[in-house]
């Protein structure tokens, strides 16, 4: 697996402290996105459910974030910086494309092929992937898809003879 990159390293103990802090009361403290700013993320930010894996929305601190559930079960941020091609698992969901990063106990779902992209942090033991990115989909997709996700068969072109 690849090593995460150097702006993912830097604010996910940020992150995991949100997920840890975030049982208290007030709105949860989360670290904007480098891209927070960017348009399209007041589109996606004013399409979110109010209701996610059966978690209320909570308010949040910053620019383009928001988080489900008290203690925060789900924790979304738009403006992270857009995945280039990869070898992590790339899953489709209703016509949006994530890539996928498990973690302990945090996993990482990011928009693919959309700028700005939208980073969705969940345990799986708490709240189903399925669930959630099934969830957030019709928001995320208010953001333009110009790359999809392909199959490794797709992506390097068989010998000739």
């Amino acid at each position: 697996m690849p090593v995460p990159s150097r702006a993912l390293r830097r604010c996910l103990p940020a992150v995991v402290l949100v997920l840890a802090l975030s049982g208290c009361a007030g709105a949860v403290s989360v670290d904007p996105a480098a891209d927070a700013s960017n348009p399209r993320c007041a589109d996606v930010m004013i399409s979110l459910p109010p209701v996610v894996a059966e978690h209320e929305q909570r308010n949040t601190d910053s620019q383009a974030t928001s988080a489900w559930g008290a203690p925060s079960q789900v924790v979304l941020r738009c403006g992270v910086g857009v995945p280039g091609p990869t070898t992590d698992p790339c899953v489709t969901v209703n016509d949006v494309d994530w890539v996928v990063r498990e973690g302990d106990p945090a996993w990482t779902a990011t928009t693919y092929g959309r700028d700005p992209a939208v980073e969705v942090l969940f345990d799986p033991e708490q709240v189903a992937s399925s669930t959630v990115l099934v969830e957030l989909g019709a928001a995320v997709s208010r953001v333009e898809q110009t790359r999809a996700c392909v199959g490794l068969s797709e992506a390097i072109p068989p010998p000739s003879d």
